[in-house]
């Protein structure tokens, strides 16, 4: 019987080592050393480099409390993903990638993480975020490292939508903090963050939510640092290209939420856009093809 110790799936293979199989002890001693491998190779690759056999690999996981070996995968994965370097993500990518067709490869996984975004998705909750962005007083914008990406993606947008958003660049904890300083309950901060996740996005989600401001997280998963400070929590598909983050999935999410708060400020945006127009023939931005 597997102890309980959460949902840290090394903790429970430590727990329970004194009960493995002679089989079951190779098994824990390869992810114990290799987590980071093991959590993305099928049960029978993991068996055979372990030594011992597929089948066991499917007993291991259930004698930890599993109902199968791909729910032990996921929660390898999941303690994987914010641990893993640089250097072991490309040694990873040599196994999930394939060199003949690295276009497609990537391109199929992509499609996955938005597949499995869309399983997420929470009407009700995008609603809600929908909301508080329409109605707040000011809208705050930060995700630093690969996140500081999508989320200058969303200012760039939401700064045509709304007169209200302040983008806060991740130059330093005193920095996001001076930016902020007025910040209150009438207002929202958008917070992104996936992994590796920056410890910078919880600071600052943590001294908005002490002045009362609402959160509205983007991020993977309820075991994100982000998620226990979020008033609303939108959900997204990240993983991993190589040493590359995949943020696809995050940015159709990002995507959907700018059309939505666009489509509630349509009146007001099609006057700015109008604008906008003259703006942009005068000054021959664009080519004419």
């Amino acid at each position: 019987m597997a102890t309980e110790t959460g949902t840290d799936p090394i903790a429970k293979i430590k727990a329970n080592q004194h009960g493995f199989s002679k089989g079951q002890k190779l098994i824990s001693s390869f992810i114990l050393a290799h987590y980071d491998k093991a959590s993305y190779m099928t049960a029978h690759k993991l068996g055979a480099v372990a030594g011992t056999s597929e089948s066991t690999v499917v007993r291991f996981a259930i004698e930890l409390g599993y109902d199968g070996y791909p729910e032990m995968q996921k929660s390898l994965q999941a303690y994987a993903k914010n641990r893993l370097t640089a250097l072991q993500r490309i040694e990873i990518s040599d196994d999930r990638i394939d060199k003949k067709n690295i276009l497609q490869s990537v391109l199929n996984h992509d499609i996955n993480q938005i597949r499995a975004t869309i399983e997420l998705a929470d009407p009700k909750e995008f609603e809600s975020a929908v909301n508080q962005i329409a109605e707040a007083d000011k809208v705050y914008i930060f995700g630093a490292m690969s996140s500081n990406m999508p989320a200058m993606f969303l200012d760039y947008y939401l700064s045509l939508i709304l007169d209200n958003v302040v983008f806060i660049r991740a130059a330093g904890v005193s920095d996001t903090k001076q930016r902020m300083i007025r910040a209150g309950n009438r207002d929202v901060l958008i917070c992104i963050s996936f992994p590796r996740y920056s410890k910078s996005a919880a600071v600052t989600a943590r001294f908005a939510k002490s002045r009362g401001t609402r959160i509205i997280a983007i991020t993977d998963g309820n075991t994100s640092p982000l998620a226990p400070l979020a008033d609303n929590l939108l959900l997204a598909k990240s993983d991993m290209a190589s040493f590359a983050d995949s943020l696809v999935a995050p940015l159709s999410l990002i995507n959907a939420l700018i059309v939505a708060v666009g489509m509630k400020k349509r009146g007001e945006i099609e006057k700015v856009f109008a604008e906008l127009e003259k703006i942009w023939n005068q000054e021959d931005v664009y080519d004419r093809i």
